[in-house]
């Protein structure tokens, strides 16, 4: 890569005058800088290993000390966005493809091995630069704007929502099932039909763009999160318990699982629970909580199989496990 594209491209100020015009790759670790490579200084400490390795380029955003005029200092105001503004050019001479998902489906294809086609963008621009610089051409990148910058990406598709295969559910609970898609048979995949709509659209965009895909474990899904509890909260082994909290961090999907909830367990008790900034005219049975201390306390008393509980994660449970009911008076 070129001096002169390096700095237009990142905004950035060249505090020397080196004779050296182009560099080889851009690295992140000194110890795996090599003569002539361009040296990213996330942490100024480092710079010193790069150097002796042989970097031509420190590319930084804080005060540092030259200490050596013959290689290229490049000042930056933003390290992170000028790895943004990096990647994207290099994205661009790649030619890769950018289909924008929503939240549930990147954790969905975070599950599922495909070929190096594909890739799920989810990192910090860092990590993201890291993976990213040296993939192939023509590669299809699957991201959430929620989680990275669109900003980064030239030409954005929109991940299809057009269903050609579907899939057919052949056994199935609240929280785990069996089904057929395009004739292969996925027996007591542990994921719940609620995310089944979302896998079939992602399953469909790979069939479509001839992508071989293999189901993994869905460890990675951050919505729906189920924790089998008792009446102490304390954590149970999946189906040994008949207490069940369901987290949601996402609120715009909370409506629509009270609806999955209520369609596929009728026979419940249930209970659904929000944040008192996020009530809802479309939620006429919840209940709202001003802090973890007084969601528990909602939950103490109701009698219930399941509570839906909005705008948290499971994290909140270690954070009941270390205090006394009483103590919890922290803010969300």
């Amino acid at each position: 890569m070129r001096l002169e594209n390096i700095v237009a491209l990142t905004n950035a100020k060249l505090l020397t005058s080196p004779e050296v015009s182009a560099f080889g790759a851009i690295r992140f670790e000194p110890s795996k800088v090599e003569r002539g490579d361009i040296f990213v200084a996330t942490n100024p400490k480092e710079i010193d290993e790069a150097l002796l390795n042989g970097a031509y380029a420190i590319i930084f955003d804080k005060p540092m000390q030259i200490s050596d005029a013959e290689v290229a200092w490049i000042k930056v105001d933003n390290l992170e966005d000028a790895l943004l503004r990096l990647l994207r050019f290099r994205l661009i001479q790649k030619g890769v493809s950018a289909y924008r998902c929503d939240d549930v489906t990147i954790d969905l294809a975070l599950g599922i091995e495909t070929s190096k086609r594909v890739v799920v963008v989810h990192e910090e621009i860092i990590e993201l630069t890291k993976r990213l610089w040296d993939i192939k051409e023509n590669t299809t990148l699957l991201f959430s704007s929620k989680r990275t910058n669109p900003d980064l990406f030239v030409d954005i598709k929109d991940l299809p929502q057009s269903i050609d295969k579907k899939i057919e559910v052949v056994e199935r609970t609240l929280f785990e099932c069996s089904f057929i898609f395009d004739g292969h048979y996925y027996e007591r995949v542990f994921l719940s039909p609620f995310f089944l709509p979302f896998l079939e659209r992602l399953l469909n965009f790979y069939h479509h763009h001839d992508i071989e895909f293999r189901l993994r474990r869905f460890e990675h899904i951050e919505h729906f999160e189920i924790v089998y509890t008792n009446k102490n909260y304390e954590i149970k082994e999946f189906g040994s318990s008949e207490r069940v909290l369901i987290f949601e961090k996402d609120i715009d999907l909370f409506t629509e699982e009270i609806g999955f909830l209520k369609s596929y367990a009728p026979w419940a008790k249930m209970i659904y629970l929000l944040p008192q900034e996020d009530r809802s005219k479309d939620c006429q049975d919840c209940y709202n909580y001003s802090d973890i201390a007084s969601l528990f306390k909602l939950l103490d008393s109701f009698s219930f199989h399941f509570a839906l509980i909005g705008g948290v994660g499971k994290e909140i449970m270690e954070k009941y496990s270390k205090f006394a009911p009483t103590q919890l008076t922290f803010d969300l």
